[in-house]
């Protein structure tokens, strides 16, 4: 499973994915087989990352026209969809653009999902603004429940298939 952080903490908001990385870097270090990436302003070099996991969790600023702070997850095909209907990004690179390189190369993540929160602004300074900030541990649980059923589902605690079949004794 790869969580890729992405956005600018240089431009406040702009930096959100980074942020929220941070913060499940701190508070859930301890996801098996998770990667955590600070992908920064995103570059064609993420697509090896990508590529190479079949789980992505994207973490990031959206504008969702909705009060700041405001959390999304879109999961596959909707996030698909929202990143192809959704234009904000002052990345070097699109989001969109990694994921077309990854189903074009047929690479796509099976599984793929973006949490993000709704920007205030991408003006000058490191720190969130106050709306984002008091959302971000919110996003963070948001992010982990994911993260687990993911994890739960790639390795169920109890396997039925595999469940001892009762018999009566006579």
């Amino acid at each position: 499973m790869l969580v890729l952080g992405i956005g600018n903490s240089l431009l406040q908001d702009e930096g959100i994915g980074i942020h929220l990385l941070h913060f499940m870097q701190k508070f859930f270090p301890a996801f098996p087989d998770v990667t955590y990436v600070d992908g920064g302003t995103l570059s064609f070099t993420l697509a090896g990352d990508i590529e190479e996991h079949d789980h992505l969790l994207v973490l990031d600023a959206v504008e969702l026209h909705a009060s700041p702070g405001t959390l999304c997850c879109y999961e596959n095909e909707a996030m698909d969809h929202f990143l192809g209907t959704a234009k904000r990004s002052a990345h070097e690179v699109g989001l969109l653009d990694l994921m077309d390189i990854a189903r074009l190369t047929g690479h796509l993540p099976k599984h793929r999902a973006l949490i993000g929160i709704q920007y205030q602004t991408f003006g000058w300074g490191e720190q969130l603004t106050r709306a984002v900030r008091h959302n971000l541990p919110l996003a963070g649980r948001l992010a982990a429940n994911l993260l687990l059923k993911w994890e739960l589902a790639a390795h169920p605690p109890c396997d039925f298939r595999q469940t001892p079949k009762l018999e009566m004794v006579k």
